[in-house]
């Protein structure tokens, strides 16, 4: 009995002291509880606020905006960016159309001048910035400092498409977008890359698997929904909300080619496949066509420009550059297209003004132009014109001999920049479809023989020209 009552007093003694234990670790745990919020409390308030522009509100009295989280986030990107020499430049639509609507005002404004947020301060997710990557030094070190600073950044990159034609290189990657959060706001920048013919080219932001879908509302940013190619422009620096940036010389241009900037590759790829199946022509005669059949291109591409009109491969050229990524040496004459609309009386003087004479025209303006100049070594310069119905595009074609007519239908198509022969140019974006209303759907194999007049399954009789009519609309030299 002495024995039990022992050992209950000792269980009682056990209790109590794990009872004292477990009161002094949940004081403790009280007390560091408080003590984190404390610390969580400091941190938002000395750090997030401070470096991250979190919970900021307008402070009553201050200048119209300035306290926004999003001029606040550009101003800490234009500091970062003139800290580390990074050569940035506004592209944003929304806020260069609103530069150019009231540039007068911007022009006469000095740094740090103006009294009211107009540009920056519009509510709004994302604030557009470019990068000329190769004028960049210091990428690594520029990310550690953006993130210093509160930025929170995603990169995405992706395989450098300029050097698909070296097949065992066509693996590297290249960055293409940087989305910078700070706060609420985000900056999307943008990096465009050189390439060959004198123009800037941006990539796709496509998310890979392992990235935070929700980090912004990609659905809303302006560019990356697909690759796009503009011209290089020519900078200059403007002070914009008392903020000093670089935009684009001419604005208006810039805002115009956004629209149509679309970019598709060639398939280099496939061009592989297909000159494993058919040998490709390296005949001296084949390499000499190609290269004045490129000269010619190149000419003609540098006129109608010049003269502000829109043209696109066409045809054989067409078909060369998206099935092989090259001219065809046996076609023998390089084709362009050309919607009416964009007809000038003055193409036909100036492509005679840079050497090319013309061979023939046939049609009038108002039904089934064409207009063939003649190149060098017998190569000609053909360009088709377009005309649009309610569902479907043509162009004409005449037969000298009897003035026959024939219409030749395409499903409507869309204009897409692409690179050839060093070159951006115009190609349908509907490119597949293009081909198969002019080639059928065997446009993957190489025919030889071709008679303009019956081998394209889109050829249709379009009556005959008035004899009366022969020699406005036939003229031969």
């Amino acid at each position: 009995m002495e024995m039990d009552e022992s050992i209950s007093h000792k269980r009682d003694e056990q209790k109590q002291r794990q009872k004292a234990r477990l009161s002094s670790y949940s004081k403790k745990m009280k007390r560091t509880r408080l003590l984190s919020k404390d610390n969580q409390l400091y941190y938002y308030k000395h750090y997030l606020s401070a470096k991250n522009g979190a919970g900021l509100s307008k402070s009553k009295g201050s200048r119209n905006g300035f306290d926004s989280t999003q001029w606040r986030a550009v101003k800490k990107f234009i500091m970062l960016t003139s800290s580390q020499n990074v050569p940035v430049f506004l592209i944003d639509p929304l806020i260069l159309e609103l530069i150019n609507k009231d540039f007068e005002q911007v022009k006469n404004t000095s740094h740090g001048s103006t009294s009211e947020c107009k540009f920056f301060c519009v509510p709004r997710d994302f604030t557009a910035f470019a990068l000329r990557y190769h004028l960049w030094k210091n990428e690594e070190g520029w990310f550690r400092i953006a993130e210093n600073m509160g930025f929170q950044c995603l990169k995405i990159k992706s395989k450098d498409p300029r050097l698909d034609g070296i097949d065992s290189l066509s693996g590297t990657e290249i960055p293409l977008h940087y989305v910078c959060r700070l706060a609420n706001h985000a900056i999307h920048l943008v990096v465009f890359h050189e390439r060959n013919g004198n123009y800037l080219w941006h990539g796709h932001l496509r998310l890979k698997g392992h990235m935070d879908r929700k980090f912004v509302p990609f659905r809303k940013l302006q560019f990356g929904r697909y690759p796009g190619a503009f011209d290089r422009p020519e900078l200059k620096q403007i002070t914009v909300d008392g903020l000093e940036v670089f935009i684009p010389k001419d604005p208006v241009h810039f805002l115009e080619e956004i629209p149509h900037s679309r970019f598709i590759e060639c398939r280099y790829k496939e061009a592989r496949a297909f000159f494993q199946q058919y040998l490709d022509d390296n005949t001296v005669e084949a390499m000499a066509f190609r290269k004045n059949a490129k000269e010619l291109l190149q000419l003609a591409a540098k006129t109608l420009k010049k003269l502000g009109v829109r043209f696109w491969l066409s045809s054989g050229t067409c078909l060369g550059w998206y099935r092989q990524c090259n001219i065809i040496p046996y076609s023998k004459d390089v084709d362009l297209g050309i919607f009416i609309q964009d007809y000038k009386s003055d193409i036909i003087s100036a492509f005679q003004d840079v050497g090319l004479p013309l061979k023939h025209k046939f049609g009038k303006v108002e039904d089934s132009l064409e207009l063939s100049f003649q190149g060098k070594d017998d190569i000609k310069l053909d360009i088709f014109f377009f005309y649009e119905e309610t569902d479907h595009m043509w162009n004409g074609g005449t037969q000298a001999k009897t003035g026959k007519k024939f219409k030749y239908l395409f499903p409507k198509f869309t204009l897409c920049w692409t690179e050839f022969v060093d070159m951006k140019i115009h190609v349908p974006c509907e490119t597949i479809e293009y081909l198969e209303a002019n080639y059928g759907k065997s446009w993957k194999i190489p025919v030889k023989t071709w008679d303009w007049k019956r081998s394209p399954p889109n050829v249709r009789p379009n009556g005959i020209w008035p004899i009366s009519e022969w020699d406005e609309v036939i003229q031969l030299y």
